[in-house]
């Protein structure tokens, strides 16, 4: 097991990538709250304590944990010009062995949706997966009507492998989730997106 040490910042055409802090909880329980409307419809229903900062607390120890450990690399997104926290991103589930493999996960506040900051994350984090983590293959699922999740992963580079019945309960149901991957050297081309 690979132990690294905690200080983490990718960098991309604007934003700066960072394992979360506790100084970051006041932006954090900000955004998601006055974003919950845009977000609750594609995510896992929020437990009653989801905003609190003991909730936060967890998630920034889970956080240097999981980056700790080589088993993944939970950051938010910052905005260089003013600082603003944007939203996160997730590389998670990290499989080492013949695998070398994992998975992204990730939102981005209302204010700052349809601006191209994820699509920036995502080719940011999967060149760092790929060029610093020597993984060799990102999976991605969303929910198949969620267009800009979808139109964020193609343009980043991941290609449409299909479907998976109830993957993930979502907003308190079971979904099906359509699948996407990004391999370090990938050869498929395009891909042809069909109705799914």
């Amino acid at each position: 097991m690979l132990k690294r040490r905690v200080k983490l910042g990718i960098e991309s055409e604007r934003m700066t990538l960072r394992l979360p802090q506790h100084s970051d909880y006041r932006a954090w329980s900000s955004l998601r709250g006055a974003s919950a409307e845009f977000l609750q419809p594609w995510e896992p229903t929020w437990s009653d304590d989801h905003l609190s900062r003991k909730s936060f607390t967890n998630r920034v120890y889970w956080s240097e944990r999981v980056y700790k450990s080589d088993q993944g690399c939970p950051v938010f997104l910052f905005r260089r010009d003013d600082q603003a926290l944007l939203g996160a991103i997730t590389l998670d589930n990290i499989r080492r062995g013949p695998s070398q493999a994992g998975t992204i996960g990730y939102w981005i506040g209302a204010p700052f949706a349809r601006q191209g900051y994820m699509k920036e994350a995502i080719a940011a984090l999967t060149h760092f997966a790929f060029a610093k983590l020597d993984l060799s293959r990102i999976e991605a699922a969303c929910l198949p009507e969620n267009a800009a999740s979808r139109g964020a992963l193609e343009k980043a580079g991941f290609k449409y492998e299909g479907v998976a019945q109830s993957y993930l309960q979502i907003n308190g149901r079971w979904r099906n989730h359509v699948l996407y991957a990004s391999l370090r050297a990938d050869r498929r081309g395009r891909t042809d997106i069909g109705q799914a």
